[in-house]
């Protein structure tokens, strides 16, 4: 028996309702490319449930379609911002020894310009094995300082084979704008001792000390640091011929603005 077919403009425009179609009558293979338009579809009818993870991707967005209002606090991750970014955190500042001086009272030798047999002279400070003595230096932080406590690294060396540690403490008090420079340091916190390598003139480079709380921390300040030898807490029996100091110190802003 032939079958008969039911032409389209047989059929009255509200004859076919959507409760008279199957569930999966309408199969993609059904339906021509350009069917279905933006017209046609109702703006709740898209969820976020319907797309597939890799179905809108940026040539499908228009460049104003994003805005920040659309994007939660927590999507945007250091992981997914460009490296060349720069974003708040961890800083470093090193200072080196040719910008410190001893103190007047209790202070190590000046500044020493010592030529080796090969490579760099140093510019260096000595501090003896008999008592603590002291050093001082400036730093003006940058306006994105987050105003919290600092950590340190000594870097010193030794001439002699005596595998004795040196110990380093730092202390630091800021001042701002017609603040009394005459005003004590805050707590000097003295890093692990380190031991020399027993080589003369090796290198040698402290672990990061505990936290520095620097008095009078605050935006737009001049601290000033000492960094002390503390006997005490050491067993090298040479001068320890300080280098520099590097400071780590905590952003909460990209930049000084």
């Amino acid at each position: 028996m032939a079958t008969t077919k039911i032409k389209a403009t047989s059929i009255a425009n509200d004859a076919v309702t959507s409760a008279s179609i199957a569930d999966n009558a309408i199969t993609t293979a059904l339906v021509a490319n350009n069917a279905i338009t933006t017209a046609k579809i109702t703006d709740a009818n898209i969820t976020s449930a319907k797309l597939a993870n890799d179905a809108v991707g940026a040539d499908q967005l228009a460049s104003n379609a994003v805005v920040t209002a659309s994007i939660v606090d927590d999507a945007v991750t250091s992981a997914k911002v460009s490296s060349d970014i720069k974003v708040a955190g961890l800083e470093t500042i090193y200072v080196p020894a040719a910008a410190m001086y001893p103190n007047t009272t209790a202070g190590c030798s000046d500044l020493q310009q010592v030529e080796l047999s090969n490579g760099p002279e140093l510019k260096c400070l000595d501090f003896d094995a008999s008592s603590d003595e002291n050093a001082q230096f400036t730093v003006a932080f940058p306006k994105s300082w987050n105003e919290g406590t600092v950590t340190f690294q000594a870097f010193f060396t030794v001439t002699g084979t005596n595998t004795g540690t040196v110990a380093w403490g730092l202390s630091g008090v800021s001042f701002a704008d017609n603040a009394s420079i005459n005003t004590a340091f805050g707590t000097n916190v003295v890093a692990t001792a380190k031991a020399h390598s027993g080589t003369s003139n090796d290198m040698n480079v402290t672990a990061v000390s505990g936290a520095v709380t620097i008095t009078g921390a605050a935006v737009d300040t001049q601290t000033y640091f000492q960094v002390m030898r503390d006997v005490s807490a050491d067993n090298q029996t040479g001068d320890a011929r300080l280098l520099g100091i590097k400071l780590f110190f905590t952003t909460n802003a990209s930049n000084d603005a």
